[in-house]
């Protein structure tokens, strides 16, 4: 069951439609940076971005920082609130249950596949902007990188540091995954999940910026996406990272949970 969602996630054009469309912010912002020599004053903008133009391996790390507030999650959103929503749109859920297959696997098999999506997503970016950034922007100092703590990194750290900011903002999207798919199996509308879906997510951007939500702020879902910047100070501060991780996988347990719940009861007859 597993390998017929992925074939279906990579033939389906809207998937790579969706990770074309993720790359033209930092296709822009390369290109704007490349053409102007103009990058923001060190710690404004995204993370990474006021470092680019002095060093494009960077830009991965940058081009990161500019989809995942926003543009990443949505597309996890769109992609999720399609699992099982989309399948009753479209009047095929009611087949895919009658072959011998339980809808715990079919749950399962829907949530690796908006998992592979993520990781396909991030890789994507990430590839996309380390040719952009050799390109436009040039090759990293033969000195070595200097961390956020202002230390200098070599760059097999910096290879090592920045594979683990790839594998925790994949970590970072489980949570939306999770959602997206609960909320799919509540509505009959894909539109419906992906809507409810960024619901949530800009309820906890807003309560992040509420100070009678202090209280709640640890256990946000947006409150520790960017803490992958830590993962590059000189030492490592694996506070928040961990944290993140852990937030991501209690948000993963409770909704997955709650999805299969629902969708063990759900009348597809109908």
């Amino acid at each position: 069951m597993i390998r017929v969602e992925l074939v279906k996630l990579m033939t389906r054009p809207r998937t790579w439609i969706t990770i074309l469309a993720l790359n033209a912010l930092p296709t822009l912002v390369a290109v704007l940076l490349a053409v102007t020599d103009l990058g923001p004053r060190p710690g404004t903008g995204p993370p990474f971005l006021s470092a680019v133009l002095t060093d494009g391996t960077l830009f991965p790390l940058a081009a990161l920082g500019i989809v995942l507030p926003l543009f990443l999650p949505v597309a996890v959103a769109v992609v999720g609130g399609d699992a099982i929503a989309g399948e009753v749109q479209s009047d095929t859920l009611r087949y895919l249950l009658v072959r011998p297959v339980s809808r715990l696997r079919l749950l399962v098999a829907k949530l690796v596949s908006v998992v592979v999506f993520v990781v396909l997503a991030v890789l994507a970016v990430a590839v996309v902007a380390y040719v952009e950034g050799r390109l436009l922007l040039g090759d990293a100092p033969a000195t070595g990188v200097v961390s956020v703590s202002g230390s200098t990194l070599t760059q097999a750290e910096m290879t090592q540091r920045t594979g683990l900011a790839f594998v925790y903002v994949v970590l970072a999207m489980l949570g939306v995954a999770a959602i997206a798919l609960f909320f799919s199996t509540l509505t009959d509308s894909a539109v419906g999940a992906a809507l409810g879906t960024i619901g949530v997510l800009v309820a906890s951007t807003v309560l992040l910026g509420l100070d009678a939500a202090d209280a709640i702020k640890p256990y946000l879902m947006t409150r520790h996406w960017l803490a992958f910047v830590d993962l590059f100070r000189d030492p490592i501060r694996w506070g928040d990272v961990v944290d993140g991780v852990l937030t991501q996988l209690g948000y993963l347990v409770v909704f997955a949970g709650a999805a299969w719940a629902n969708f063990a009861t759900k009348d597809v007859n109908r």
